[in-house]
């Protein structure tokens, strides 16, 4: 398989996904500093919030967090980090976010709902790569052949816009005929599904999940605390709520009055969510989730996290060579 700088800086093939409204600078510089690759959505750097350049601001702070760790510690050296652009002709954020991201030289570029070979052209001018997220091989050979460098595989049991395959027969059929950069994402909490992952064939686990219990990430408390007392028999997979299947807690569908085994199917053609007619009320407090939460055991910081999980993935590797 062939690896891309600066892929090939990780010490271990963990790569933090990005969390929609969640993932921050915290996060992301809790991440780079101890070894995983940090990354989050542009457009979680909200320009309402009073800053109008509010991702300069969030690029400039992982910048600096980043060359302030390295220089304390040289012979350990932060992750690089990714920025997640969503490239469906729906947002309008699009052309200045990648003009941004270009002026700050993001090194990692992860393309969601649409391959677009403008975006890719543009990262490969500030030499960054372009991972981008696909739940089937036909979007992955679309994704490749516009330019993008590697694959994130959205398999069965992801939190959010989860895809439904196996992730067995995912990576299987992508490893036919990629031999690029391939992460998985699905169910991963623990090290030994990292060294799974890459086991079958993928060459870094893409955890997102797991990374919500965390005191960096901005989520609710509560929502941080149904993920440590949940497991993977509450979570639920429907399309009500956005118009695309994901995965769901079902606790905090219940908080909002409905019963999470008798829920509508949506459909998506003719959901309107400009006027917000299709949303449930309070449909910021319906919480997604991946099924492998039932490794976080408790809210705590990410380095914690983290440190499990290296731990976990060296005693996985003990294990089979023990065999």
């Amino acid at each position: 398989m062939t690896l891309i700088s600066p892929l090939n800086e990780l010490k271990i093939p963990i790569v933090g996904s990005p969390l929609f409204l969640i993932s921050n600078p915290d996060l992301v510089l809790a991440q780079c500093t101890n070894g995983v690759m940090g990354s989050f959505p542009a457009l979680n750097a909200r320009e309402e919030e009073g800053d109008p350049n509010m991702l300069e601001t969030w690029l400039k702070k992982i910048t600096e967090g980043i060359d302030s760790h390295n220089q304390k510690n040289p012979d350990n050296p932060a992750a690089p980090y990714a920025v997640n652009h969503i490239v469906h002709k729906s947002n309008i954020r699009l052309e200045k976010d990648i003009e941004i991201c270009a002026k700050w030289k993001v090194p990692v570029w992860i393309t969601s709902l649409g391959a677009r070979p403008e975006v890719n052209q543009v990262a490969h001018e500030v030499k960054g790569i372009v991972l981008h997220d696909i739940i089937n091989n036909f979007f992955a050979k679309k994704a490749i052949d516009k330019g993008a460098d590697g694959l994130v595989a959205v398999a069965a049991g992801a939190g959010g816009h989860a895809g439904t395959l196996s992730p067995f027969a995912l990576v299987q059929e992508i490893r036919e005929w990629f031999d690029g950069p391939l992460l998985l994402s699905g169910a991963i909490a623990n090290g030994g599904a990292v060294l799974a992952a890459q086991s079958m064939g993928a060459d870094f686990a893409y955890i997102g999940s797991a990374f919500i219990a965390t005191d960096e990430a901005n989520a609710n408390q509560n929502y941080k605390e149904m993920i440590a007392k949940s497991n993977a028999d509450d979570i639920i997979y429907t399309n009500l709520f956005t118009g695309v299947h994901g995965n769901y807690l079902k606790p905090s569908i219940k908080a909002q009055g409905m019963d999470p085994e008798n829920l509508e199917t949506s459909d998506s053609s003719k959901m309107n969510f400009s006027s917000g007619a299709s949303k449930p009320k309070n449909w910021k407090d319906i919480w997604g989730s991946g099924q492998g939460i039932s490794a976080v055991k408790s809210v705590g910081p990410a380095k914690l996290l983290i440190e499990r999980l290296k731990e976990e993935y060296k005693e996985s590797k003990n294990r089979i060579l023990n065999k």
